[in-house]
């Protein structure tokens, strides 16, 4: 970092098991990427060519090597995975992945209904050669999963081979974990983390007011996936405590506490004046 502080908490370093993020790259053009890279390479762990934007991406191999050099680890969407296996050419998507040599898959079934089993057949042959990520949750919101179904679905997809299971919340955030509104689906997601480790779940949470509730719930280390390009600064300073979203988070408490109280001091003071 540029210069100290104290009570900022401690971030592992990459590559990283824990306290995750995945930036969701849309269409990035070969000069943002590298400008992102300056910008914000050192934060970034994996990056997400978001839905099907690899099919029309230019200079998409110079990508690939941009993210893979600055030690970021790119991958296909979910949904492209999708889209070869409901045309039965599961066998084209290996050899996509060979001829990009990208290390990271994700195997979803959030806009197709698939066999379960099949699914994790296919992650645990992946897991075989690659690094996985599967996502539970649909992205249509008139599908309910019960919170029972998705901590079977989590639990026997990693025990199948993935490295994180994603909880499905789109781009938007509105669907999956979150309400319709945006807000945190809190019964399902206390439901899924009394059975599986939250260090094994990528968070999708492209909104700050989902960011700052995944930070307060498990702390600076918390997975988060789905972030736009210019938010990856932003939510470090939220894993930090620099912003006032998360400002007292990672103070002592009594020091919090005197903060706390000066600041309701000035603002009885502004409010009698």
């Amino acid at each position: 970092m540029n210069f100290e502080l104290p009570y900022i908490p401690e971030r592992p370093v990459k590559p990283r098991q824990k306290g995750v993020t995945m930036m969701m790259d849309k269409g990035l053009s070969l000069r943002e990427t590298e400008n992102f890279i300056d910008a914000s390479g050192h934060l970034t762990d994996v990056v997400k060519f978001g839905f099907g934007t690899s099919y029309v991406t230019n200079n998409f191999q110079e990508k690939i090597n941009l993210y893979k050099s600055a030690g970021i680890q790119p991958y296909l969407g979910g949904t492209l995975f999708e889209a070869f296996y409901a045309r039965g050419m599961f066998e084209d998507y290996i050899r996509l992945l060979d001829k990009y040599n990208l290390d990271l898959a994700e195997i979803s079934d959030g806009s197709i209904i698939m066999n379960h089993n099949d699914k994790c057949e296919l992650i645990h042959r992946l897991a075989k050669t690659r690094t996985v990520m599967s996502e539970v949750g649909s992205k249509d919101s008139g599908i309910i999963v019960s919170p029972t179904k998705w901590v079977k679905m989590m639990s026997t997809e990693l025990e199948a081979g993935s490295w994180k299971v994603i909880a499905e919340g789109r781009e938007a955030g509105n669907v999956g974990v979150f309400r319709p509104n945006g807000t945190a689906h809190t019964y399902l997601i206390n439901k899924i983390i009394a059975k599986v480790d939250p260090n094994d779940i990528l968070w999708e949470a492209p909104q700050k007011n989902q960011q700052v509730w995944f930070i307060k719930l498990f702390g600076e280390n918390v997975n988060l996936g789905n972030i736009g390009p210019n938010d990856m600064i932003p939510l470090e300073c939220l894993r930090l405590g620099l912003r006032g979203d998360t400002f007292f988070e990672f103070l002592p408490s009594d020091y919090a506490d005197r903060l706390k109280q000066v600041n309701d001091e000035a603002e009885v003071e502004e409010e009698e004046n």
